[in-house]
Protein backbone atom coordinates (compact mmCIF):
# COMPACT_ATOMS: atom_id res chain seq x y z
CA UNK A 1 0.00 0.00 0.00
CA UNK A 2 1.25 3.47 -0.60
CA UNK A 3 2.11 5.47 2.08
CA UNK A 4 2.86 9.52 1.45
CA UNK A 5 5.83 10.42 3.86
CA UNK A 6 3.80 13.82 4.85
CA UNK A 7 0.25 14.56 4.92
CA UNK A 8 -1.02 15.46 1.18
CA UNK A 9 -1.33 18.82 0.30
CA UNK A 10 -3.30 19.80 -2.60
CA UNK A 11 -6.94 21.89 -4.18
CA UNK A 12 -10.14 20.11 -4.68
CA UNK A 13 -12.71 21.79 -6.47
CA UNK A 14 -15.93 21.32 -4.08
CA UNK A 15 -15.65 24.13 -1.89
CA UNK A 16 -15.55 26.85 -4.61
CA UNK A 17 -17.69 24.67 -7.42
CA UNK A 18 -19.44 21.58 -5.93
CA UNK A 19 -20.71 19.22 -8.29
CA UNK A 20 -20.08 21.76 -11.06
CA UNK A 21 -16.22 22.33 -11.84
CA UNK A 22 -15.44 22.32 -15.31
CA UNK A 23 -11.78 21.65 -17.25
CA UNK A 24 -10.85 25.83 -17.73
CA UNK A 25 -11.24 25.50 -13.47
CA UNK A 26 -9.44 23.30 -12.80
CA UNK A 27 -6.17 24.04 -15.28
CA UNK A 28 -6.15 27.38 -14.02
CA UNK A 29 -5.58 26.08 -10.06
CA UNK A 30 -3.28 23.86 -11.16
CA UNK A 31 -1.48 26.38 -13.26
CA UNK A 32 -1.41 28.26 -10.48
CA UNK A 33 -0.28 25.43 -8.03
CA UNK A 34 2.20 25.11 -10.40
CA UNK A 35 3.33 28.92 -10.73
CA UNK A 36 3.26 29.75 -7.16
CA UNK A 37 2.46 27.25 -4.41
CA UNK A 38 4.72 23.64 -5.98
CA UNK A 39 7.84 24.61 -4.24
CA UNK A 40 6.33 25.02 -0.59
CA UNK A 41 5.28 21.18 -1.16
CA UNK A 42 1.57 22.07 -2.78
CA UNK A 43 0.72 18.84 -5.08
CA UNK A 44 -2.71 17.68 -5.40
CA UNK A 45 -5.03 18.92 -7.90
CA UNK A 46 -8.48 16.60 -7.14
CA UNK A 47 -11.39 16.86 -8.93
CA UNK A 48 -14.67 16.59 -6.63
CA UNK A 49 -18.04 14.75 -6.93
CA UNK A 50 -20.26 14.36 -10.62
CA UNK A 51 -17.62 15.09 -12.83
CA UNK A 52 -19.89 12.41 -14.70
CA UNK A 53 -22.75 14.94 -14.42
CA UNK A 54 -23.78 16.97 -17.78
CA UNK A 55 -26.25 19.42 -16.34
CA UNK A 56 -24.45 19.79 -12.77
CA UNK A 57 -24.41 23.38 -11.79
CA UNK A 58 -24.05 24.26 -8.38
CA UNK A 59 -23.53 22.14 -5.14
CA UNK A 60 -26.79 20.73 -5.61
CA UNK A 61 -27.61 17.06 -7.05
CA UNK A 62 -30.34 16.36 -9.68
CA UNK A 63 -31.70 13.31 -8.42
CA UNK A 64 -31.36 10.38 -11.14
CA UNK A 65 -29.63 13.04 -13.50
CA UNK A 66 -28.67 10.84 -16.93
CA UNK A 67 -24.44 9.94 -16.26
CA UNK A 68 -21.74 9.77 -18.50
CA UNK A 69 -20.55 5.93 -18.52
CA UNK A 70 -18.65 3.69 -21.23
CA UNK A 71 -19.68 -0.02 -21.79
CA UNK A 72 -19.57 -1.34 -18.85
CA UNK A 73 -21.20 0.80 -16.56
CA UNK A 74 -17.47 2.95 -15.38
CA UNK A 75 -18.21 6.76 -15.24
CA UNK A 76 -16.52 8.93 -16.92
CA UNK A 77 -16.06 13.08 -17.49
CA UNK A 78 -18.93 14.63 -18.73
CA UNK A 79 -17.29 15.94 -22.18
CA UNK A 80 -18.97 19.05 -22.27
CA UNK A 81 -17.58 20.01 -19.05
CA UNK A 82 -14.38 18.29 -19.89
CA UNK A 83 -13.89 18.62 -23.50
CA UNK A 84 -10.16 17.01 -23.71
CA UNK A 85 -11.71 13.70 -22.58
CA UNK A 86 -13.80 13.66 -26.06
CA UNK A 87 -13.54 10.32 -27.95
CA UNK A 88 -12.99 8.11 -24.81
CA UNK A 89 -10.02 9.43 -23.41
CA UNK A 90 -11.50 9.67 -20.22
CA UNK A 91 -9.12 11.95 -17.52
CA UNK A 92 -6.07 10.88 -19.66
CA UNK A 93 -4.98 14.34 -21.14
CA UNK A 94 -6.34 16.47 -18.04
CA UNK A 95 -4.10 14.18 -16.00
CA UNK A 96 -1.76 14.65 -17.89
CA UNK A 97 -1.26 18.13 -18.24
CA UNK A 98 -1.37 18.00 -14.39
CA UNK A 99 1.41 16.12 -14.87
CA UNK A 100 3.53 18.25 -16.94
CA UNK A 101 3.45 21.28 -14.38
CA UNK A 102 4.65 18.64 -12.23
CA UNK A 103 1.78 18.20 -10.11
CA UNK A 104 -0.41 15.00 -9.49
CA UNK A 105 -3.95 14.58 -10.55
CA UNK A 106 -7.03 13.38 -8.25
CA UNK A 107 -10.67 12.16 -8.44
CA UNK A 108 -13.59 11.95 -5.89
CA UNK A 109 -15.82 8.80 -6.49
CA UNK A 110 -18.95 7.74 -4.56
CA UNK A 111 -18.80 4.24 -3.25
CA UNK A 112 -20.49 1.65 -5.53
CA UNK A 113 -22.14 1.05 -8.99
CA UNK A 114 -24.24 3.46 -10.82
CA UNK A 115 -28.02 2.73 -10.43
CA UNK A 116 -27.75 4.25 -14.23
CA UNK A 117 -25.93 0.85 -15.18
CA UNK A 118 -27.69 -1.38 -13.03
CA UNK A 119 -30.84 -0.31 -14.79
CA UNK A 120 -29.34 -1.17 -18.09
CA UNK A 121 -27.86 -4.28 -16.57
CA UNK A 122 -24.12 -3.44 -18.47
CA UNK A 123 -21.31 -6.56 -18.53
CA UNK A 124 -18.76 -5.86 -15.72
CA UNK A 125 -15.59 -5.73 -17.40
CA UNK A 126 -13.63 -8.77 -17.81
CA UNK A 127 -16.61 -11.37 -16.44
CA UNK A 128 -19.41 -12.72 -17.60
CA UNK A 129 -21.51 -11.06 -14.90
CA UNK A 130 -23.73 -7.78 -15.37
CA UNK A 131 -24.13 -4.65 -12.88
CA UNK A 132 -26.90 -6.27 -11.69
CA UNK A 133 -25.15 -9.39 -10.28
CA UNK A 134 -22.80 -6.40 -8.59
CA UNK A 135 -25.41 -4.67 -7.00
CA UNK A 136 -26.91 -4.33 -3.41
CA UNK A 137 -30.26 -3.20 -4.11
CA UNK A 138 -30.60 -2.22 -0.18
CA UNK A 139 -27.47 -0.09 -0.37
CA UNK A 140 -28.10 3.53 -1.11
CA UNK A 141 -26.46 6.64 -0.07
CA UNK A 142 -28.78 8.99 2.07
CA UNK A 143 -27.72 12.37 0.48
CA UNK A 144 -26.48 11.15 -3.10
CA UNK A 145 -28.63 8.86 -5.27
CA UNK A 146 -26.10 7.94 -8.50
CA UNK A 147 -25.20 4.41 -6.71
CA UNK A 148 -26.12 1.41 -5.39
CA UNK A 149 -23.49 0.20 -3.28
CA UNK A 150 -21.63 -2.96 -4.60
CA UNK A 151 -21.88 -6.62 -3.54
CA UNK A 152 -18.84 -7.80 -1.28
CA UNK A 153 -17.96 -10.76 -3.62
CA UNK A 154 -15.85 -11.58 -6.62
CA UNK A 155 -18.46 -9.62 -9.03
CA UNK A 156 -17.95 -6.65 -6.74
CA UNK A 157 -14.32 -6.65 -6.55
CA UNK A 158 -14.49 -7.41 -10.18
CA UNK A 159 -16.28 -4.04 -10.94
CA UNK A 160 -13.68 -2.46 -8.56
CA UNK A 161 -11.09 -4.03 -10.63
CA UNK A 162 -12.39 -2.38 -13.78
CA UNK A 163 -13.08 1.07 -12.19
CA UNK A 164 -9.00 1.49 -11.12
CA UNK A 165 -7.78 -0.32 -14.14
CA UNK A 166 -9.48 2.71 -15.81
CA UNK A 167 -8.11 5.37 -13.23
CA UNK A 168 -4.79 4.29 -13.75
CA UNK A 169 -4.58 4.06 -17.64
CA UNK A 170 -5.71 7.85 -17.16
CA UNK A 171 -3.16 8.60 -14.11
CA UNK A 172 -4.67 8.98 -11.50
CA UNK A 173 -2.61 9.64 -7.98
CA UNK A 174 -5.36 10.58 -5.42
CA UNK A 175 -9.05 9.40 -4.86
CA UNK A 176 -11.29 10.66 -2.53
CA UNK A 177 -14.19 8.17 -1.96
CA UNK A 178 -17.63 9.32 -0.34
CA UNK A 179 -20.09 7.92 1.06
CA UNK A 180 -18.49 5.44 3.12
CA UNK A 181 -15.93 6.47 6.16
CA UNK A 182 -18.74 6.90 8.86
CA UNK A 183 -20.63 4.09 6.86
CA UNK A 184 -19.42 1.69 9.39
CA UNK A 185 -20.02 -1.94 10.26
CA UNK A 186 -22.68 -1.99 7.30
CA UNK A 187 -20.26 -1.15 4.67
CA UNK A 188 -17.03 -2.36 6.36
CA UNK A 189 -16.75 -5.58 3.66
CA UNK A 190 -17.12 -3.01 0.81
CA UNK A 191 -14.16 -0.48 2.41
CA UNK A 192 -12.16 -3.88 2.28
CA UNK A 193 -12.30 -4.77 -1.11
CA UNK A 194 -12.62 -1.14 -2.40
CA UNK A 195 -9.04 -0.31 -0.88
CA UNK A 196 -7.92 -3.76 -2.31
CA UNK A 197 -8.83 -3.46 -5.73
CA UNK A 198 -7.23 0.10 -5.60
CA UNK A 199 -3.75 -1.58 -4.38
CA UNK A 200 -3.88 -3.76 -6.91
CA UNK A 201 -4.63 -1.98 -9.60
CA UNK A 202 -0.48 -1.27 -10.32
CA UNK A 203 -0.41 2.41 -10.27
CA UNK A 204 0.17 4.59 -6.24
CA UNK A 205 -2.71 6.21 -5.14
CA UNK A 206 -3.66 7.97 -2.40
CA UNK A 207 -6.60 6.71 -0.80
CA UNK A 208 -9.11 9.50 0.86
CA UNK A 209 -12.38 8.50 3.01
CA UNK A 210 -15.13 10.83 3.38
CA UNK A 211 -17.29 11.71 4.62
CA UNK A 212 -17.34 12.10 8.46
CA UNK A 213 -17.25 12.01 11.35
CA UNK A 214 -15.25 8.81 11.12
CA UNK A 215 -15.92 6.23 13.58
CA UNK A 216 -12.62 6.52 16.81
CA UNK A 217 -13.33 2.69 17.19
CA UNK A 218 -12.72 1.96 13.93
CA UNK A 219 -9.70 4.14 13.68
CA UNK A 220 -7.08 0.97 13.18
CA UNK A 221 -9.06 -0.40 10.09
CA UNK A 222 -8.45 3.31 8.68
CA UNK A 223 -5.08 3.30 9.41
CA UNK A 224 -4.29 -0.09 7.45
CA UNK A 225 -6.56 0.59 4.64
CA UNK A 226 -6.17 3.77 3.62
CA UNK A 227 -4.22 7.54 3.81
CA UNK A 228 -6.46 9.83 4.97
CA UNK A 229 -9.95 9.58 6.90
CA UNK A 230 -12.58 12.65 7.59
CA UNK A 231 -12.96 13.08 11.08
CA UNK A 232 -15.76 15.61 10.62
CA UNK A 233 -18.57 15.88 8.28
CA UNK A 234 -18.28 19.03 5.53
CA UNK A 235 -16.21 21.80 6.91
CA UNK A 236 -17.30 25.51 6.37
CA UNK A 237 -16.31 28.95 6.74
CA UNK A 238 -18.28 29.16 10.23
CA UNK A 239 -16.77 29.68 13.75
CA UNK A 240 -19.11 27.38 15.67
CA UNK A 241 -17.17 24.23 13.19
CA UNK A 242 -13.45 25.28 13.74
CA UNK A 243 -14.26 25.07 17.42
CA UNK A 244 -15.89 21.67 17.67
CA UNK A 245 -12.65 20.58 15.67
CA UNK A 246 -10.62 21.19 18.73
CA UNK A 247 -12.19 18.12 20.46
CA UNK A 248 -12.05 16.07 17.55
CA UNK A 249 -8.29 17.30 17.07
CA UNK A 250 -7.80 16.14 20.75
CA UNK A 251 -9.10 12.48 20.09
CA UNK A 252 -7.85 11.83 16.61
CA UNK A 253 -4.09 13.52 17.00
CA UNK A 254 -2.80 10.28 18.27
CA UNK A 255 -3.41 8.23 14.89
CA UNK A 256 -1.69 10.48 12.48
CA UNK A 257 1.40 8.78 11.47
CA UNK A 258 3.61 6.28 9.11
CA UNK A 259 1.57 7.55 6.18
CA UNK A 260 -1.97 7.49 7.46
CA UNK A 261 -3.51 10.93 8.83
CA UNK A 262 -7.11 11.88 10.31
CA UNK A 263 -8.24 14.30 7.80
CA UNK A 264 -9.98 18.15 9.28
CA UNK A 265 -11.42 18.74 5.37
CA UNK A 266 -10.63 20.98 3.63
CA UNK A 267 -9.40 25.04 3.95
CA UNK A 268 -12.53 26.80 2.63
CA UNK A 269 -10.08 30.13 2.47
CA UNK A 270 -10.33 32.90 -0.33
CA UNK A 271 -13.12 32.48 -2.86
CA UNK A 272 -15.76 30.15 -2.36
CA UNK A 273 -18.58 28.88 -3.35
CA UNK A 274 -18.25 30.51 -6.67
CA UNK A 275 -21.12 28.56 -8.30
CA UNK A 276 -23.39 30.63 -6.39
CA UNK A 277 -21.85 34.03 -6.10
CA UNK A 278 -18.59 35.17 -7.82
CA UNK A 279 -17.96 37.78 -4.98
CA UNK A 280 -18.36 35.30 -2.12
CA UNK A 281 -15.06 35.24 -0.04
CA UNK A 282 -14.46 32.93 2.98
CA UNK A 283 -16.27 34.35 6.07
CA UNK A 284 -13.11 32.97 8.37
CA UNK A 285 -11.51 36.29 10.14
CA UNK A 286 -7.51 36.36 9.67
CA UNK A 287 -7.11 35.24 13.19
CA UNK A 288 -9.49 32.30 12.46
CA UNK A 289 -7.95 31.11 9.62
CA UNK A 290 -4.11 31.09 11.28
CA UNK A 291 -5.93 29.05 14.02
CA UNK A 292 -7.49 26.64 11.65
CA UNK A 293 -3.82 26.67 9.37
CA UNK A 294 -2.27 26.04 13.03
CA UNK A 295 -4.42 23.10 14.21
CA UNK A 296 -4.78 21.90 10.88
CA UNK A 297 -0.38 21.91 10.80
CA UNK A 298 0.99 20.91 14.32
CA UNK A 299 -1.76 17.79 14.00
CA UNK A 300 -1.20 16.87 10.85
CA UNK A 301 -4.38 17.29 9.04
CA UNK A 302 -3.77 16.86 5.08
CA UNK A 303 -3.98 20.56 3.89
CA UNK A 304 -6.65 20.66 0.75
CA UNK A 305 -7.43 24.06 -0.24
CA UNK A 306 -10.46 24.99 -1.02
CA UNK A 307 -10.55 28.33 -2.48
CA UNK A 308 -10.02 29.67 -5.61
CA UNK A 309 -6.69 30.12 -5.84
CA UNK A 310 -6.43 32.89 -8.52
CA UNK A 311 -8.35 34.96 -6.38
CA UNK A 312 -6.27 34.70 -3.51
CA UNK A 313 -5.11 37.80 -1.77
CA UNK A 314 -1.78 38.91 0.07
CA UNK A 315 -2.97 37.38 3.42
CA UNK A 316 -4.11 34.08 2.16
CA UNK A 317 -1.22 33.65 0.23
CA UNK A 318 1.07 34.19 3.17
CA UNK A 319 -1.50 31.79 5.01
CA UNK A 320 -0.29 28.80 2.81
CA UNK A 321 3.30 29.71 2.26
CA UNK A 322 4.80 29.93 5.58
CA UNK A 323 7.40 27.58 5.56
CA UNK A 324 7.84 27.18 8.71
CA UNK A 325 4.37 26.57 9.26
CA UNK A 326 4.57 24.38 6.47
CA UNK A 327 7.87 22.45 8.17
CA UNK A 328 5.82 22.33 11.22
CA UNK A 329 3.07 20.37 9.32
CA UNK A 330 5.73 17.76 7.59
CA UNK A 331 7.63 17.70 11.07
CA UNK A 332 5.37 17.15 13.99
CA UNK A 333 5.21 14.17 15.95
CA UNK A 334 2.91 12.97 19.07
CA UNK A 335 1.06 16.24 18.75
CA UNK A 336 -1.35 16.27 21.82
CA UNK A 337 -3.39 18.64 23.63
CA UNK A 338 -1.73 19.55 27.20
CA UNK A 339 -4.90 21.81 28.64
CA UNK A 340 -8.08 23.60 27.83
CA UNK A 341 -9.02 26.11 30.39
CA UNK A 342 -10.37 29.52 31.42
CA UNK A 343 -8.38 32.16 32.32
CA UNK A 344 -9.52 35.44 33.57
CA UNK A 345 -12.56 34.49 31.92
CA UNK A 346 -11.52 33.03 28.72
CA UNK A 347 -11.13 29.69 27.19
CA UNK A 348 -7.59 28.69 26.27
CA UNK A 349 -6.21 26.03 23.98
CA UNK A 350 -2.48 24.63 24.62
CA UNK A 351 -1.11 21.75 22.42
CA UNK A 352 2.29 20.55 21.91
CA UNK A 353 4.02 18.47 19.44
CA UNK A 354 8.25 16.79 18.69
CA UNK A 355 9.82 18.02 15.98
CA UNK A 356 11.19 14.86 14.50
CA UNK A 357 14.18 16.99 13.58
CA UNK A 358 14.74 18.33 17.21
CA UNK A 359 13.03 20.65 19.34
CA UNK A 360 9.68 21.62 20.07
CA UNK A 361 6.68 23.29 18.87
CA UNK A 362 4.16 25.28 21.07
CA UNK A 363 0.83 26.28 19.96
CA UNK A 364 -1.64 28.31 21.64
CA UNK A 365 -5.02 29.25 20.90
CA UNK A 366 -7.92 31.57 22.42
CA UNK A 367 -10.97 30.20 21.80
CA UNK A 368 -12.76 32.91 23.20
CA UNK A 369 -14.85 36.10 21.42
CA UNK A 370 -12.50 38.33 23.00
CA UNK A 371 -8.35 38.91 23.07
CA UNK A 372 -6.64 37.18 26.08
CA UNK A 373 -3.83 37.22 27.60
CA UNK A 374 -2.41 33.24 28.11
CA UNK A 375 -0.71 32.78 30.93
CA UNK A 376 0.50 28.72 32.74
CA UNK A 377 3.70 27.72 34.39
CA UNK A 378 6.65 26.30 32.84
CA UNK A 379 5.98 23.30 35.00
CA UNK A 380 3.03 22.20 33.36
CA UNK A 381 5.31 21.68 30.20
CA UNK A 382 7.79 18.42 30.00
CA UNK A 383 11.15 19.10 28.44
CA UNK A 384 10.87 22.48 27.88
CA UNK A 385 13.30 24.82 30.22
CA UNK A 386 13.50 28.24 31.36
CA UNK A 387 15.96 29.72 29.35
CA UNK A 388 15.26 28.01 26.17
CA UNK A 389 14.87 29.78 22.71
CA UNK A 390 12.32 30.04 20.09
CA UNK A 391 10.39 32.23 17.48
CA UNK A 392 6.28 32.79 16.52
CA UNK A 393 6.06 30.99 12.97
CA UNK A 394 3.37 33.20 12.13
CA UNK A 395 5.36 36.81 12.94
CA UNK A 396 9.06 35.03 13.49
CA UNK A 397 9.27 37.07 16.31
CA UNK A 398 12.16 35.38 18.60
CA UNK A 399 11.06 34.99 22.30
CA UNK A 400 13.01 33.15 25.52
CA UNK A 401 11.07 31.04 27.68
CA UNK A 402 10.69 31.77 31.40
CA UNK A 403 9.34 30.55 34.53
CA UNK A 404 6.00 31.81 33.19
CA UNK A 405 5.17 31.40 29.96
CA UNK A 406 2.66 34.60 28.68
CA UNK A 407 1.36 35.37 25.29
CA UNK A 408 -1.90 37.64 23.98
CA UNK A 409 -4.12 36.29 21.50
CA UNK A 410 -6.43 37.69 19.92
CA UNK A 411 -10.04 36.42 20.14
CA UNK A 412 -10.32 33.38 17.83
CA UNK A 413 -6.48 33.52 17.16
CA UNK A 414 -3.33 31.41 17.63
CA UNK A 415 0.22 31.76 18.20
CA UNK A 416 2.36 29.15 17.09
CA UNK A 417 6.31 28.42 18.72
CA UNK A 418 9.46 26.21 17.77
CA UNK A 419 11.40 25.44 20.91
Amino acid sequence: MYRPETAPRGWNSWDCYGAAVTEKEVRQNAEFMAANLKQYGWEYVVVDIQWYEPGATTHEYRPFADLCMDEYGRLVPAPNRFPSSAGGKGFAPLAEYVHSLGLKFGIHIMRGIPRQAVHKNLPVYGTDKTARDAARFNSICMWNPDMYGTTPDETGRAYYDSIFKLYAEWGVDFIKCDDICRELPHEEAEMKMLSEALNACGREMVLSLSPGPALLEKAELYKQISNMWRITDDFWDDWKLLYAMFERAEKWSIHAGAGHFPDADMLPIGPIKQDYDVNYRTAFTEDEQITMMTLWSIMRSPLIIGGEMTGFDDFTMKLITNEAVLKMHANSRNARQIFRREIDGKEFILWTADDCEGGKYLAAFNASDEDGCLKFGLDELESIEAGSKGAELWTGDSITIEAEFMANIPAHGAKVYKI
